[in-house]
């Protein structure tokens, strides 16, 4: 069993921009690792939130709960890399807008086009 169920990787991309890139799993044991790292960020001033999803292999409701934790802390935030399985999942809730997620093109939308 790795020691760390989820890494919180921060880098600050330009005036006012940073962003979290998950790895791991985003649950009800992770989710509060999440929203430290962004209170952290948000005592430091206040940047717009990136959170890179790209890695994340599960997200729970816990998990969900804190993307909201972390956007209302932070005024807004922008979800990228967010797998089909997460987004559906964004979608039921009604979460998507409100997150901001970002299309991921997956294998279906490359097919689609070529």
């Amino acid at each position: 069993m790795p020691d760390q169920l989820l890494t919180i990787e921060v880098t600050r991309l330009d005036a006012g921009h940073v962003q979290l890139r998950l790895t791991g799993e985003l649950d009800y044991d992770t989710a509060p690792e999440l929203i430290a790292a962004a209170a952290q960020l948000s005592d430091t001033g206040g940047e717009r939130l990136l959170i890179d999803l790209t890695a994340v292999s599960l997200c729970d409701s816990s998990g969900l709960s804190a993307l909201l934790v972390v956007h209302r802390a932070a005024g807004a935030i922008r979800l990228t890399g967010v797998s089909p399985q997460l987004r559906q999942m964004l979608d039921r809730t009604g979460l998507t807008e409100l997150l901001a997620v970002d299309h991921v093109a997956t294998d279906a939308d490359v097919r689609s086009i070529g």
